[in-house]
């Protein structure tokens, strides 16, 4: 039986023939020519004045942290339930993550929680564009910009995501993506920062490069600071990807708009959503069900792959992880982040790799309503 699986790229000729210019001519003279072209292609997709590549997306939440200045006694608010990506930069800066409620329907940061969280320590937050949904950020940015907080935007899994005018990204003081091998677009591993603010970029650019000012060729060193560059080979990749994006991205609607046709209807079921306004790029699709049909996210994980389909499992709150254990806000966030607590338990990625056709879809929702005991149609009840 053919294997489903739940994420992977689409590579073409188009990436095969950059890597391979890359790999011949992104040295002497060359070297960096495809990095430049890469991170100034990004910047104008965006919409934002500059834009930084990166060997991953944690590293640019890392420099972004680093260069607003955030360190030991200072808060960062984060949302509960996302990857630990997004708040383990929090502690590489020596400051405290404090972890927020997320929304019902987007599962994103709750603009509310977020205020609710608010102390005369936070001085950033951290609001992520989960699966592909946006943050409501005509709510949560005039509460940020109140109380003084640096926005730094997680958009890892939100490439291509619009909201409004607004491009996912664009919205913090600094927005970061991740290129990982199972993201929309990739360059293998990789990441992206991106700022429009010329002060910010410029203190990120010396901090990424040990401590050196760009142009250094003395390696005179003003400070110890990090190496977090991208290579010429995985520029080139991102670069015919971002080439391809609105393709990328189309795929992934498509994917989407099968599994809503045909579990989008059924009660007790939610899909990511699409609100008016927004343009939902779906990295992943992603079925939360209500706690009533009484099946942990393991257990339905576990029947699928005995059909041959992998998923993956929504996200634990991070309060819940034995690596925040010790952290200060971890008994108060399991206690107040009630929805961060009931979704991430009833919740997978279902496969949504970009070579999947319509009958791998048509199979893993079949699979899904023989999981949950479903009479295969739109409407099913639970009872069912």
């Amino acid at each position: 039986m053919k294997r489903i699986p739940v994420a992977g790229p689409s590579i073409t000729d188009l990436e095969v023939r950059y890597v391979a210019e890359a790999a011949r001519s992104d040295w002497y003279e060359g070297a960096g020519a495809f990095n430049k072209r890469f991170e100034k292609a990004f910047a104008e997709y965006v919409g934002v004045a500059h834009a930084i590549s990166l060997p991953s997306c944690t590293s640019g939440l890392h420099l972004s942290l680093a260069a607003l200045g955030i360190g030991p006694g200072d808060e960062v608010i984060v949302p509960d339930l996302t990857w630990i990506a997004s708040a383990a930069p929090i502690t590489y800066v020596g400051a405290e993550p404090v972890f927020a409620d997320v929304d019902p329907v987007s599962w994103c940061l709750s603009p509310e929680a977020f205020e609710a969280a608010i102390t005369p320590r936070t001085k950033a937050v951290i609001p992520v564009d989960l699966y592909g949904n946006m943050v409501d950020f005509d709510a949560l940015l005039p509460v940020a910009r109140r109380h003084g907080i640096w926005i730094v935007e997680d958009s890892a899994e939100a490439m291509g995501s619009r909201l409004g005018a607004g491009v996912a990204g664009s919205f913090g003081d600094t927005g970061v993506f991740s290129f990982h091998g199972s993201k929309t677009m990739t360059t293998g591993e990789g990441g992206m920062v991106v700022t429009d603010d010329a002060e910010i970029y410029a203190r990120m650019m010396v901090l990424r490069d040990h401590g050196r000012n760009p142009g250094d060729v003395a390696f005179f060193n003003s400070e110890v600071a990090y190496k977090y560059k991208m290579s010429g080979v995985q520029a080139a990749l991102g670069l015919a990807q971002l080439e391809r994006i609105e393709e990328l991205v189309a795929k992934k609607r498509i994917i989407f708009r099968l599994y809503q046709k045909r579990l989008g209807h059924i009660d007790g079921f939610a899909l990511n959503p699409e609100r008016d306004g927004e343009r939902n790029s779906f990295w992943m699709s992603t079925l939360v069900w209500s706690e009533d049909f009484g099946l942990h996210k393991d257990k339905v994980m576990l029947a699928l792959a005995e059909r041959g389909i992998d998923s993956r499992p929504f996200f634990h709150p991070l309060s819940s992880l034995p690596a925040y254990a010790k952290a200060r806000d971890c008994d108060r966030a399991r206690t107040a982040n009630r929805q961060a607590y009931r979704i991430g338990a009833n919740g997978i990625n279902l496969p949504c790799a970009q070579i999947l056709t319509e009958q791998d879809v048509d199979r893993v929702c079949d699979a899904v309503l023989e999981v949950f005991g479903l009479k295969g149609g739109l409407r099913a009840s639970r009872a069912g």
